[in-house]
């Protein structure tokens, strides 16, 4: 009798803790929801964070840091590397980022990884998020933001 009653709880406890939700204020959901007014990409966005280097984001970018510059109305994009300039076409959507893989570039020599880390990241691209009251910009792959840039 022990036995069954010892396994109804715990059976009882876990179908509790598996149909527990997080609940989210306004501020928590604007941080994490995918999309938004492709009109507010527009501006200057200088990178902050970027996930899936070996090398820490200080010494990727010791000199200069990465910044993307949106013209949504044209569907365009420019900015700097790092170390080089670049632009290019966009696609974008409420929900929906799109780099173009056909970016004019300059050419100039750049020493470690970080124009390559960027470059690569941007490609893989596909929505973005805009929180903190449109002060923060995040470039996401599939549910994994991997780029964070303040507006300058």
């Amino acid at each position: 009798m022990k036995k069954i009653i010892f396994i109804s709880a715990c059976i009882a406890l876990f179908s509790v803790s598996c149909n527990s939700t997080k609940s989210s204020t306004t501020e928590e959901m604007a941080t994490t929801e995918k999309g938004g007014n492709p009109s507010a990409l527009e501006g200057i966005w200088e990178l902050d964070y970027l996930s899936g280097t070996k090398v820490a984001f200080e010494n990727l970018y010791v000199d200069k840091k990465p910044f993307l510059s949106f013209n949504t109305k044209d569907s365009r994009v420019s900015g700097n590397s790092s170390c080089n300039s670049f632009t290019g076409n966009i696609t974008v959507s409420k929900n929906y980022l799109r780099f173009d893989d056909a970016m004019a570039m300059t050419k100039m020599f750049c020493q470690g990884d970080g124009e390559s880390s960027f470059m690569d990241g941007l490609k893989k691209i596909n929505s973005y998020s805009i929180s903190d009251e449109g002060k923060t910009l995040n470039l996401i792959i599939g549910d994994i933001a991997i780029m964070r840039f303040h507006k300058k």
